[in-house]
């Protein structure tokens, strides 16, 4: 049985989430607050984290940056606002995927499984045994870690299912909409923005200047690709 944890500082909130995610058979913990949250955290368990961004004594954004210092546990936010920004800023700090209040219960069900699939599984499906290595990237699929130069690269589930996605096919461009229902396997929700911020994050990790990459390509109108060497 999976663990999750409900972060929200809306007591309603949270008892409904739970309802939900009872009727799933997911095993379900309480926070109100960013700190109680990272205490929940360091004494169970924990597969996937909803996350309020506006709470009390540390609000989501700073207990999600604590979080990521140590954890790939997949986190989606909560949010009360529908503004791109507040999106945008979730997703780079170390969020896996938002849910815009007010929610549809079957929109919730369907991100928490699509991110535990991910994280329990990294890409269910066929998995290619061994490594996959462009220029001084190295992912090895069977550890599930992903190296630099050498140097270990920490990556969220869905940064990572991106990346291999990427990786094993060199040189093809894929599309947001279609990185979108290859990693998510979903073709409902979601958007292009997703896509991009999540591409963006990668840069910062893996790239030395991430304003002129060597490996993650835009191929303007198109979509991304990854270099099958380092760019000249």
């Amino acid at each position: 049985m999976y663990n999750i944890l409900i972060c929200d500082d809306e007591k309603d909130i949270v008892s409904a989430l739970k309802i939900y995610l009872s009727s799933e058979n997911y095993n379900t913990y309480e926070a109100y607050t960013g700190k109680q949250a990272l205490q929940v955290i360091k004494n169970n368990d924990i597969h996937l984290i909803l996350l309020d961004i506006m709470m009390p004594e540390m609000d989501g954004i700073a207990a999600m940056v604590k979080i990521r210092e140590s954890n790939n546990i997949p986190i989606i936010l909560l949010t009360a606002k529908s503004e791109d920004t507040d999106k945008v800023l979730g997703l780079n700090i170390g969020a896996d995927d938002y849910i815009t209040k007010p929610f549809n219960p079957m929109e919730v069900i369907a991100r928490v499984k699509s991110q535990l699939r991910r994280y329990m599984q990294l890409g269910g499906g066929a998995v290619k045994s061994g490594i996959l290595s462009i220029g001084g990237i190295e992912l090895d699929d069977k550890s599930k870690t992903v190296t630099l130069d050498g140097e270990a690269v920490c990556l969220t589930p869905t940064e990572y299912e991106i990346l291999k996605l990427l990786m094993e096919h060199p040189g093809q461009v894929f599309s947001p909409r279609e990185i979108y229902k290859r990693v998510w396997q979903e073709s409902s929700y979601g958007s292009e923005s997703t896509v991009a911020v999540h591409i963006r994050h990668l840069r910062e990790k893996l790239e030395i200047n991430p304003a002129e990459p060597r490996y993650l390509k835009v191929v303007w109108g198109q979509g991304y690709k990854i270099e099958r060497g380092e760019a000249e």
